[in-house]
């Protein structure tokens, strides 16, 4: 693989993703002096961010560093890119990684960035990445997660995120090729843990969005928090998760940005449906995904399959899809019978 004087490693990257966070991760790899091929599903799109410079549909205010190289063509795109960053929706990823599965450098590094489960398989991203990969990859994987606002990032504002990989040497690699002043990496072996909490909490700010819409106030949203916090942490432990992996960045660091931040596309849900909005009223307007939604219909079922209380996603899964009245919800959760804490 390519290396620098230095002994870093510095690989040519292929982002598969023309969203914001895709589009983010592109121009800090490339700001970083790697040579990035973005690929963008959309000819047109692709075509008007190579000729303007800009991702006009979703970070039009910023010029695209000149390392990052927009395509529709995917094989042009992964032909030497010894690592693969995968940024598509968690519904779109096995279809783009199936697509792209075949077409990979055979020494290439796939690092999921998606933070999101399967609805109908309830899997993690790692588990399908298991299934759709080529066996020669599957033990060459990452995942990526921790507070990121795209915006922020582009903005070259100070961002510290988490890298997982059950072989540290690949989590050190991915490491390495994110090398930049204002991003920094901290590297875990707690694959479930990293990806369980980046699904969870986005279904967690959908209802810290609704509390702050309802103005239940700071003493409810710091409650609601604390108590994500523990669900989050009782289905990682039961899921095979180390406790102290939601104590990190990927954990506590993300709930906090994703329930407290105004950029969070999660949490504008959750205030829309305290305005008295409709999910399909919601939706419709959407130029970008909010994995929350299709997270709390993955995790609803996983839930009840593991017998793992959560009291507060159920409560957002109904408010979502059974049209429960939001500040009823708020109310029976307040109503649930008394218990010790640490329960």
């Amino acid at each position: 693989m390519s290396t620098t004087t230095k002994g870093s490693w510095r690989p040519r990257v292929a982002v598969l993703g023309g969203g914001s966070f895709g589009t983010a991760l592109a121009q800090v790899l490339a700001k970083g002096g790697l040579t990035v091929a973005l690929w963008v599903r959309d000819p047109l799109q692709a075509e008007q961010m190579r000729l303007t410079r800009r991702n006009q549909k979703y970070l039009p205010r910023f010029t695209l560093a000149d390392g990052v190289h927009p395509t529709s063509d995917m094989t042009a795109a992964l032909a030497e890119a010894e690592l693969v960053v995968s940024v598509s929706p968690s519904h779109g990823t096995r279809a783009v990684l199936k697509q792209a599965g075949p077409l990979l450098h055979p020494q290439a590094i796939v690092l999921c960035a998606t933070k999101g489960m399967e609805i109908a398989t309830r899997m993690l991203m790692s588990e399908v990445l298991a299934e759709v990969l080529p066996a020669s990859h599957r033990d060459r994987t990452a995942y990526l997660s921790g507070p990121s606002f795209a915006r922020e990032m582009m903005e070259g504002l100070p961002t510290v995120v988490t890298v997982a990989a059950h072989d540290h040497r690949i989590a050190m690699q991915v490491q390495e090729a994110f090398l930049s002043p204002y991003f920094r990496v901290y590297t875990v072996d707690d694959v479930i843990g990293v990806e369980l909490a980046g699904a969870v909490k986005n279904v967690l700010a959908i209802a810290a969005g609704v509390s702050d819409g309802l103005r239940f106030g700071h003493n409810t949203r710091a409650a609601l928090l604390t108590r994500g916090l523990a669900e989050m942490s009782r289905l990682g432990v039961r899921m095979g998760a180390k406790p102290s992996t939601f104590m990190g960045l990927a954990g506590v660091g993300d709930l906090v940005l994703t329930c407290t931040g105004d950029l969070s596309r999660n949490r504008q849900i959750g205030l829309k449906i305290a305005s008295g909005m409709t999910l399909d009223e919601i939706q419709s307007t959407a130029t970008q995904v909010a994995e929350g939604v299709n997270t709390a219909r993955a995790l609803h079922a996983l839930a009840q399959e593991l017998d793992v209380e959560m009291p507060i996603v159920e409560a957002a899964y109904r408010v979502l899809f059974e049209n429960q009245s939001p500040r009823d919800a708020v109310l029976e959760l307040m109503g649930r019978p008394q218990k010790p804490e640490n329960v």
